[in-house]
């Protein structure tokens, strides 16, 4: 009961403000121009640095785990392409293609892994490392994904297209407070205290504003539309790959800090961020919302299956 509560208590507030944001919108506080600006804002400001706080506050030359970095880089690159490969291959809809991808592979890993371990164990533990090995490869593969996989990519040629994603990539947002996160961490820099609490203000708006436009922008007719994907993707991201990668941790010896840290890294509901590059970046973005929707519902009841299978088997205290 415990790991239920415990469960819903770190969902049902994130599925609540996306709520609260539909309502807003149909109570006339807010609009689709806020929302469209809200995005904006969100993609350009306050996500890089969410990203970069993150990563900065990690001590990567004291922490670093060769092999558990190793584990979740491995484990997170299969996914995508996998993943990727089957929706190529399998989905009707094209359209479709980077929005069911990022949404079936991308957990709100910075968010709820540090999250989770620091109500656990009470200290935020492995998850740094965590968003090490993942972080990055899931912003790195959604810029690729969604300019190759973008509804207006007829527009490009196969030679154009690889060249607008890595132009994507090296421009982007979120790519960019990445690698000066990274650089910040491996150097031990410091900042003063006014800007590294300007930095903490700009990255709190991240996840509220973009739960907010996701409600707002949230179409529950055009995403009943699109309910077998929705459903595919929610699958995959809060079962199948747990299923698949869960067991092949515990052979490798991870417990406790860690293994809760890789139960959200595969099965944790998937971040608002998908959405937000979604609709700035040309992808569906009713889709995304939709899977952000779903895997947000549902996690409260698969998460809690997850702890409570690791405590059962004696793999986390």
């Amino acid at each position: 009961m415990n790991n239920f509560l415990f469960s819903l208590n770190a969902t049902v507030p994130v599925f609540a403000v996306i709520v609260l944001g539909h309502f807003f919108k149909r109570i006339g506080l807010i609009d689709e121009h806020f929302a469209s600006v809200a995005n904006k804002f969100v993609f350009k400001a306050c996500l890089p640095c969410l990203v970069f706080q993150d990563l900065a506050d990690t001590n990567i030359r004291k922490n670093f785990d060769f092999k558990y970095v190793g584990f979740c880089f491995i484990a997170t690159l299969t996914s995508i392409l996998v993943v990727w490969f089957l929706a190529k291959k399998f989905m009707r809809d094209k359209s479709m293609v980077g929005a069911f991808v990022q949404g079936a592979y991308r957990s709100s890993a910075a968010i709820l892994g540090i999250a989770f371990i620091q109500n656990i164990y009470g200290t935020s533990g492995m998850a740094p490392l965590m968003i090490i090995g993942s972080v990055p490869l899931y912003n790195i593969f959604a810029v690729i994904i969604l300019t190759l996989e973008s509804n207006n990519k007829e527009n490009f040629g196969d030679n154009s297209r690889i060249k607008h994603a890595l132009i994507n990539i090296l421009k982007n947002p979120i790519i960019i407070g990445i690698f000066f996160g990274l650089a910040a961490s491996f150097l031990n820099i410091s900042f003063p205290r006014m800007i590294d609490k300007t930095i903490n203000n700009l990255a709190v708006m991240a996840s509220p504003l973009a739960l907010i436009s996701i409600g707002a922008t949230f179409e529950g007719r055009k995403a009943l539309a699109k309910i077998k994907p929705t459903m595919a993707a929610s699958l995959i991201k809060l079962v199948v790959l747990a299923c698949i990668f869960l067991p092949v941790a515990a052979y490798f010896g991870f417990r406790d800090q860690k293994l809760i840290a890789i139960v959200i890294m595969l099965a944790s509901p998937c971040t608002p961020t998908s959405y937000i590059m979604a609709k700035n970046m040309d992808g569906d973005d009713t889709l995304a919302a939709s899977i952000v929707v779903s895997t947000t519902l549902f996690s409260s009841v698969t998460l809690t299956g997850w702890i409570f299978l690791m405590k059962s088997l004696s793999l986390i205290q």
